[in-house]
């Protein structure tokens, strides 16, 4: 019975197998294969873009989509700087890994004719870009691609995943919103019936993400992902412009028109942060101003994320750190916050500084006997302004950091010297306006102690007094902060000569006390003689990473416990943290309007 039982199941088992192999080979069954991914041309129009260029082919290096389903189409022209060299090393590497590759760079001239600098978009320029982008056009429709891809040299992909989640979108012409310093954008929402850009409420609750999606737009430009498969796509062009055509000759203004006239909307989805870019700069500026402007954009970057590497097939020179005229940089950070301490490191190795790493004093790991041994004792009286609780140990290990800098300054003999903390990020053409700054101080011979870069004004009813003959200084009033601020040794001298450790209060505070402009008489008459002469650069310079209710917010003066009582918690409001919220807007009549502008300054300013 039993052998009858197995030769049954056996029979059984056999019946099955060859069901699924089937009989003859032909019945034979083998799963499908998944599809390839759909052909793909990328085209990149570059000029000028020698400082843009490492990181941007990184993000395209980076780009999650199989190369050998991608064709790249390259030109470049009328450069003054290393840009042809550039791409044809990295084309020259890369170029087995894709497709196909089509170069097309033109050493010379090195200007047009009708231009007045390098920034200027004359309309011989406007012509033979869209020359170009129709030539890109056209070499992606005769190899039957089904997606055509634009991207400009200065724009940053930084998500690896984006061409697959623009595909998903199924629209003939979709664009990654990509993020800027401003509120400027790579779409818009309004267009005047002259083609020209027009404000609407629907921008800005877009452009913030607050509302998130996949919207219908007039316009898209910089970095945009066309379906080729769409039968309406054939009708588009860059090149010439459509015979019914009227409005200004702008590349970007043509092609809009053309899919306006065939009848194919355009879309922005900004469900996602897909990348970054500068904003354009004026036809006036400088590609040095171009330069910087696109750094910020990286620094930027570092603030929500891992830094940008750049094209590993690049050759790259190696960077030349320096100290920016000072005597020495310092900067705080916590030996715990190793994850501040890489950002600022590379920050400040992308602007070639140099600094030096003060291990800041971790007020947590402070205990009751050691605070007595350094000789600390509080400010009678003293209790923070928002909650009133006392001094925290974040505090308290806050202005020991700082105390011990201005030691170290005073035993060094350093005349000038910087100190930043870990936190901050860095204002548009940082390290050009920071040295312009301290020059006309030198020249003018200001008598000065310490300069604020970064700080939270608290006086907010009327304008600080400006300084004359200097750009961007103001005397500073009652103010928050320690992000950064220039100090000399004779301003570390007063610091330190009144004894602080003996009545301390938070750094913050001790400051304005010793320029003579704390609101609360009673500290003030605790130090004497408060002969500080404080000034801040105006506008600032380095600002907060995070404010109180951003994401990634985190205060190590804030969330800590009472200096003396390890029981008492100051992070039970840290929602609702007053002393570290953005600074309010200033009123007109606040504002310091009479300060003297630089050149830069205009630059700087937000174009939308």
């Amino acid at each position: 019975m039993h052998r009858l039982a197995m030769l049954l199941l056996a029979a059984s088992w056999l019946l099955l197998a060859g069901l699924s192999r089937g009989y003859f080979p032909e019945e034979r069954w083998s799963p499908e294969s998944p599809l390839l991914a759909p052909r793909l041309l990328a085209a990149l129009l570059c000029r000028n873009s020698e400082h843009s260029l490492p990181h941007v082919l990184g993000a395209i290096d980076r780009l999650n989509y199989p190369k050998d389903r991608m064709a790249l189409w390259v030109a470049t022209d009328h450069n003054i700087d290393n840009t042809t060299a550039m791409l044809r090393e990295w084309l020259m590497n890369v170029q087995n890994l894709y497709h196909y590759v089509e170069w097309r760079p033109q050493e010379e001239p090195s200007d047009y004719e009708d231009e007045d600098g390098p920034k200027h978009w004359s309309n011989e320029r406007y012509e033979h870009v869209m020359k170009l982008r129709q030539a890109a056009l056209e070499t992606a429709r005769e190899m039957w691609a089904d997606y055509f891809l634009v991207v400009d040299c200065d724009n940053l992909l930084t998500d690896p995943d984006v061409l697959w989640k623009l595909i998903k979108e199924n629209k003939t012409i979709v664009a990654p919103m990509l993020e800027s310093r401003a509120a400027y954008s790579n779409f818009w929402c309004g267009m005047t019936s002259q083609g020209y850009y027009k404000r609407t409420p629907a921008y800005m609750p877009m452009r913030r993400q607050e509302r998130k999606g996949c919207f219908a737009v007039p316009m898209v430009h910089s970095t945009f992902l066309v379906d080729l498969r769409k039968q309406a796509a054939s009708q588009l062009a860059f090149y010439p412009p459509h015979p019914d055509y009227s409005w200004a000759f702008d590349d970007i203004i043509v092609f809009a028109f053309s899919a306006r006239m065939a009848d194919v909307q355009m879309y922005v989805c900004n469900r996602e942060t897909y990348g970054y870019f500068p904003v354009p700069l004026r036809s006036h500026n400088s590609l040095r101003d171009e330069t910087d402007s696109f750094l910020h954009s990286m620094l930027e970057v570092m603030v929500r994320g891992p830094p940008l590497e750049p094209s590993v097939y690049l050759s790259l020179p190696t960077k030349q750190p320096d100290k920016m005229g000072f005597d020495e940089i310092f900067m705080i950070n916590l030996v715990r916050r190793q994850d501040r301490r890489d950002r600022m490191l590379r920050t400040l190795l992308e602007q070639e500084i140099t600094c030096k790493i003060v291990n800041a004093v971790d007020g947590k790991a402070l205990n009751a006997s050691q605070v007595r041994a350094l000789g600390i004792d509080m400010l009678p009286g003293y209790s923070d302004p928002y909650h009133g609780r006392p001094l925290t140990k974040g505090e308290l290990g806050c202005f020991l950091s700082h105390y011990n800098i201005w030691n170290e300054i005073v035993e060094r003999g350093l005349k000038v010297s910087l100190v930043i903390e870990d936190d901050l990020r860095f204002e548009i053409f940082f390290k050009r306006r920071l040295q312009n700054l301290m020059q006309e101080v030198e020249a003018q011979g200001l008598d000065w102690d310490l300069i604020y870069i970064g700080r939270k004004r608290m006086q907010v009813d009327h304008p600080e007094k400006s300084v004359p003959n200097i750009h961007n200084l103001v005397e500073a009033d009652y103010s928050y902060w320690t992000l950064g601020y220039m100090i000399s040794l004779q301003g570390a001298k007063k610091l330190l000569r009144v004894e602080p450790l003996k009545k301390m209060l938070p750094v913050d505070e001790f400051l304005p006390v010793m320029y003579n402009k704390h609101p609360v008489e009673d500290y003030m008459s605790h130090f004497e003689p408060r002969d500080l002469r404080a000034f801040s650069a105006e506008p600032l310079l380095v600002f907060p990473t995070h404010y109180t209710g951003d994401p990634g917010y985190v205060s190590d003066t804030e969330t800590s416990t009472v200096w003396d009582n390890e029981t008492v918690r100051t992070d039970w409001d840290r929602a609702r943290s007053r002393k570290t919220l953005e600074q309010e807007e200033l009123s007109s009549e606040a504002q310091n309007t009479d300060v003297l502008q630089s050149a830069l300054d205009s630059t700087a300013r937000d174009e939308l």
